[in-house]
């Protein structure tokens, strides 16, 4: 029989640190670790045996160590965890955005392995310039003259404003100032940038003279704001690109676009909808356009300012741009990744933000009748799942009001009552999945789209379904 002892029978960590199993975990996670994760072990004993008593088993070496094996289990574990994206959603700002192709993994691969030359010429063996390494490839993608890199979009605005309009005005129409996720304004940028907002218009009708009754001397820049994340229907008037431009060139100002996604390549060639490309808006007359990497361009976080060669110089002297620049991992991914658009009718099977997005119906509704049997077994008697048509989204601010079509399984509560208790811990239960499964709730019932469920991930979302017993 397990016999209670006191809070004095429990040994002390030096006493078990020269145990066999210590030493056994010492060769692998090193003396200080060990010692630590030990202390917390027995301290946590110690506390269990406080409250509610202890037996003589509680406090064996082996009782013991394993629980300090378990608890270094717990801290090995990475808080980044891959999941299963079924939100419909693919480009879903809180799921990481982009995953980018093979070619851009083993390229960082590269770059974390070796030394590089980042900021080094090899041609003449001076100090190079880490731009240069994708400056070429983004100037023969966009038509622009020059391109500079930054950590995310909201830096390009940020370096652009402060650079071109410290302490001047900047003039925008009022139905442009948007803000997206993360509470991040426009106007707010400005206010930081050290330029001041004049807004012009009304938030559904702005017109060209509502610009061209705003410049002054004290006008640096007309920017246009792509609402990345809205639209307004019905009576509504705005003033094109190419407007702008005009009006800002008549009076000696440059004109600029912040993109926010941005594109390069046209879209309705694979049944996608119109969003104009860095090549329009150039040549519309933007002297300077900020767009995203990893959002419709398909590749890792970072922010690109694209235009005149006179003003990227400007841009690039700024000493913000150190403080905003990219390393060497985010470069190799997007050179990589840029490299792809050089054969443009490849990027369906070549890269992975197109491949998704250019799924066909046919493709996900043949996952859903594979996977229903499994996800039925699992989710249990009080749950009914049934193979549904829905409909995607393209995410993070890009052509927010279209969709695609899609399809998934629809999980619904099979019991009387109210279901929303029930789902809700049906979603924690495959939360909590080794590979989490993210889904969303609405209309009464979990939804769970299946567009980005790559067919060679199906047997490892297969295998760890079991009874979640929510």
């Amino acid at each position: 029989m397990n016999a209670a002892v006191g809070v004095t029978a429990i040994p002390s960590a030096d006493r078990l640190l020269k145990t066999d199993a210590a030493i056994r975990l010492e060769k692998m996670v090193g003396r200080t670790r060990l010692r630590d994760v030990l202390r917390t072990v027995l301290d946590h004993i110690r506390e269990q045996a406080l409250q509610h008593g202890l037996q003589a088993g509680d406090i064996t070496p082996e009782t013991v160590f394993r629980q300090v094996e378990t608890l270094l289990h717990e801290q090995n574990e990475s808080r980044l965890k891959a999941v299963f994206n079924l939100t419909g959603t693919v480009l879903h700002t809180n799921l990481g955005r982009t995953v980018l192709p093979e070619e851009a993994v083993q390229a960082v691969v590269q770059a974390m392995r070796q030394p590089v030359n980042l900021e080094y010429d090899l041609a003449t063996g001076n100090r190079g310039d880490r731009d240069d390494l994708v400056q070429n490839l983004l100037c023969e993608l966009t038509g622009a003259e020059a391109v500079t890199v930054v950590n995310n979009n909201a830096a390009a605005v940020l370096l652009m404003l402060n650079t071109l309009a410290m302490d001047r005005e900047v003039i925008v129409s009022r139905g442009e100032l948007v803000e997206i996720g993360g509470s991040f304004r426009i106007p707010d940028v400005m206010q930081r940038a050290g330029a001041r907002l004049i807004e012009v218009g009304t938030t559904n009708r702005t017109h060209a003279g509502d610009y061209e009754q705003a410049v002054n001397e004290q006008s640096a820049l007309l920017l246009k704001v792509h609402c990345s994340n809205y639209v307004i229907k019905g009576f509504t008037e705005s003033v094109s690109m190419a407007g702008v431009a005009e009006i800002a060139h008549a009076r000696g100002l440059p004109a600029a676009m912040d993109m926010g996604s941005g594109t390069l390549v046209d879209l309705t060639r694979w049944g996608l909808p119109r969003e104009d490309t860095v090549s329009d808006i150039l040549q519309a007359g933007a002297d300077v356009a900020t767009f995203s990497a990893d959002k419709l361009l398909g590749g890792p976080q970072a922010g690109l300012i694209a235009g005149s060669r006179e003003l990227l110089q400007e841009i690039t002297r700024n000493p913000l741009k150190r403080a905003l620049r990219v390393d060497k991992m985010r470069l190799a991914a997007l050179e990589a990744v840029l490299q792809i658009y050089r054969s443009p009718e490849l990027l369906p099977q070549r890269l992975t933000t197109y491949r998704l997005l250019t799924r066909h119906p046919d493709e996900m509704r043949q996952q859903a009748e594979r996977l229903l049997p499994a996800v039925q077994q699992a989710a249990g008697a009080d749950y009914r799942v049934a193979s549904v048509a829905m409909r995607s989204q393209i995410g993070s601010g890009a052509l927010p009001v279209d969709e695609l079509p899609s399809h998934g399984l629809v999980i619904r509560y099979a019991r009387s009552g109210r279901p929303g208790r029930a789902l809700l811990a049906l979603e924690d239960a495959l939360r909590s999945l080794p590979r989490p499964v993210i889904g969303r709730i609405m209309q009464d019932a979990l939804w769970l789209d299946f567009r980005c469920l790559d067919a060679c991930d199906e047997p490892d979302f297969q295998a760890q379904l079991r009874p979640l017993r929510p």
